[in-house]
């Protein structure tokens, strides 16, 4: 049985479909006793994006939110085996649905477990932690705007106002099998990680962004709000979505039952 970090995290999630667009292909899915947090962003034809980010966080959320309360498995080859899951899910409903085809969606979510997270992503949502002050954003970009920064081909104030910011080059659903990013790092108490849609970065910048989560930590709602509100005043071309986590206290592993004997009983 997996420990519940219901006193351990806090967790506020706020989607918006943007001022332009009229449907909204983001999808969220948070749990916070088991420390499970989702974001995907849809793209496809009319709806299939929405059908696309729907299915990767009813699928993942479901297969991980009853893995975790039962299984000891680790949580990066449980993350790989859901991501398939989901990622077949949504290549065959594509394959075998005319409306469907080529629909695929963005993919970042995290698992806290044991004073760690384990991050998974595909595509361009990203995930940032705030740090004593220290703003970063954790995850890289799967995009062909990414790959120009590291070949050097282009800076980073060039990217910010590319026109090709939505290319990515990694996406689920769209190839018959897909290979996430899979990362774990240290957790401390006083962290704070903030999951978001590109419709976020591409309207508010870091700095704003960091300001905002440094000024507003203490209200996750309001903090929430106010990112989607700030992406909407910049324009508001995308979705927008975001999930804040804030870590409350520590939730190290807890051993159980003739393990937890035995550990005691060798010290």
């Amino acid at each position: 049985m997996n420990q519940d970090l219901s006193q351990a995290l806090q967790m506020v999630s706020r989607s918006n479909a943007g001022m332009v667009r009229t449907h909204n292909e983001d999808a969220i899915f948070t749990r916070t006793d088991v420390g499970l947090a989702i974001l995907a962003d849809g793209m496809g034809g009319y709806n299939a994006g929405e059908v696309a980010s729907g299915m990767a966080t009813a699928v993942i959320g479901a297969e991980l939110e009853q893995a975790l309360r039962e299984s000891r498995q680790g949580v990066s080859e449980l993350l790989e085996t859901v991501i398939g899951q989901a990622n077949t899910a949504i290549y065959q409903a594509a394959d075998s649905q005319p409306q469907y085809s080529g629909m695929g969606t963005t993919l970042v979510m995290g698992v806290f477990r044991n004073d760690r997270i384990s991050v998974a992503h595909i595509g361009d949502s990203r995930m940032y932690r705030l740090r004593d002050g220290a703003f970063e954003c954790i995850t890289r970009d799967h995009s062909l705007l990414q790959e120009q920064i590291d070949s050097g081909m282009i800076t980073e104030e060039d990217a910010r106002r590319s026109q090709n910011k939505n290319l990515v080059t990694r996406a689920l659903g769209v190839d018959p099998v897909v290979e996430p990013e899979i990362h774990t790092y240290e957790v401390l108490p006083g962290d704070l990680y903030l999951f978001c849609s590109d419709g976020l970065n591409d309207m508010v910048d870091n700095e704003d962004i960091a300001l905002t989560l440094q000024a507003l930590s203490a209200n996750l709602d309001l903090a929430a709000e106010q990112l989607i509100q700030m992406a909407n005043d910049n324009g508001g071309r995308d979705n927008v979505s975001v999930i804040l986590v804030k870590v409350m206290q520590a939730y190290p592993a807890t051993e159980r039952g003739w393990v937890a004997r035995l550990l005691a009983w060798l010290k």
